[in-house]
Order: C-alpha cells, then sequence, then structure tokens
C-alpha cells in the first residue's frame, strides 16, 4: 500500500512501518486541513501528500472524520496536558497564575504551532455545524474556559482583579487574545518576535484585569 519508502527509507520491521504510515498521514492531514480547511481536502489529496494509496488510507482510518478525531486526540493532550499543574504551581496570585497559562500556550506554539493552528482554524470552520466535531472541539475549549475562569474567580477573591465586568466575559477576552495572537504571529512570524509578542500579550491582557486599573470612561 505505501507508493515509495516512507521519508526515503523503508522501516525495517511491519509494525514500524505501519506506524510510521499511520504518522504520515497523520501529518499529511493536518497540513491540508490547516492550508486548505477540511471541507476542501480530499482523501485523495492526503494519499498522495503521505505518499500512500488511497486504500491505505481506509485501511487504517475509515474515513476522512476518523482521521481529524485522531488529529483532535493529540490536540487535546498537547493543549491541555499539565496545564492545571503550571497554572497552580506559578503561585497563589492571579497575575502569575494567568502569565503562566499564557506562557505554557505560548511554548506550544512554538514547538506545536500546527497543533495549536489547527483547533483554531477547526473552531471556526466546523462552529454551528452541530456534529460531533464541534462537540469536541467545544469540550476542548470548554476546559480552556474552565482554567480561566478559575484564575480570574480567584483573582476577584483576593481583591486583585477587577469585579465590574463578569468572569465569562473577561475569560472571552483572553481566550480571543489567545487564538488571535496566535494567528497573527502565525501569519508574521516573519517579521514578529515571538518573545517580544508573548510580553505584549501578557502586558495587554493584564492590564485590563488587575483592580489597579482604572475602568474605561466613554
Amino acid at each position: 500500500m505505501q507508493l515509495e519508502p516512507f521519508g526515503g527509507r523503508r522501516p525495517a520491521t511491519k509494525k514500524a512501518q505501519r506506524e510510521a504510515s499511520v504518522e504520515g498521514l497523520l501529518a499529511a492531514a493536518r497540513a491540508l486541513f490547516v492550508s486548505q480547511g477540511y471541507r476542501h481536502t480530499t482523501v485523495d489529496a492526503i494519499a498522495e501528500a503521505a505518499h500512500l494509496t488511497k486504500g491505505a488510507v481506509y485501511f487504517y482510518f475509515r474515513n476522512k472524520e476518523a482521521l481529524l478525531s485522531a488529529l483532535l486526540d493529540r490536540v487535546e493532550t498537547i493543549v491541555l496536558g499539565g496545564m492545571n499543574e503550571r497554572i497552580a504551581a506559578a503561585g497563589p496570585g492571579a497575575a502569575p497564575r494567568l502569565a503562566a497559562f499564557m506562557h505554557g500556550q505560548a511554548r506550544l506554539g512554538v514547538e506545536s504551532p500546527e497543533d495549536v493552528l489547527l483547533l483554531i482554524l477547526m473552531s471556526l470552520e466546523f462552529a454551528g455545524t452541530g456534529g460531533p466535531v464541534e462537540a469536541r472541539i467545544r469540550a476542548i475549549y470548554d476546559r480552556l474556559y474552565k482554567a480561566i475562569e478559575g484564575v480570574i474567580a480567584l483573582g476577584k477573591r483576593r481583591g486583585e482583579i477587577r469585579r465590574d465586568i463578569r468572569t465569562r466575559e473577561q475569560a472571552a477576552i483572553i481566550m480571543a487574545l489567545h487564538d488571535g495572537t496566535f494567528l497573527e504571529w502565525y501569519r508574521r512570524r516573519q517579521a514578529l518576535g515571538g518573545p517580544e509578542l508573548v510580553r505584549a500579550l501578557r502586558t495587554t491582557m493584564l492590564s485590563g484585569l488587575l483592580e489597579t486599573q482604572a475602568p474605561e470612561t466613554s
């Protein structure tokens, strides 16, 4: 089912060949879903990009949605793994905990940019579809929201975060900054420095949340 040696060299064992084929399919699907969108990506295109036959795709995955589901499994582990522990380890204050959240996500942008981008883009493409993919993506985002809302609620109890805006809306703005900043960096990574962008994000985020920041006047 493999058209040519994967990566120029065929793995030594059948198990290694299967694993290499699956990895190749997932990498090809992820790249195409990110660059072309899920709906515009065909199984034929995935097979061609992975240097496999179309039959090989269906041997390992029952359909295109199964490929996306496997990718979302990985995204969930990458994005959520260790998140709550990092936040808690940052200390008791809301500001360092929010900064820890953002720094953790920024590191993912360096280490696994296409995985994070896949989550963001698929959340847009499947919004309002009402299917299992949308539900899966929403569940991942719900855990992100829950973590942020928990830190904000803690900060309000400690008198650190302003109380004139509801927690839900504050968390929504943080996630908007999160997704938007990542998209901007991905689009203009040659012009924008990652550390400087993260510093600007952290400063902008905290300046609008901390109690020492006076409410805006209209």
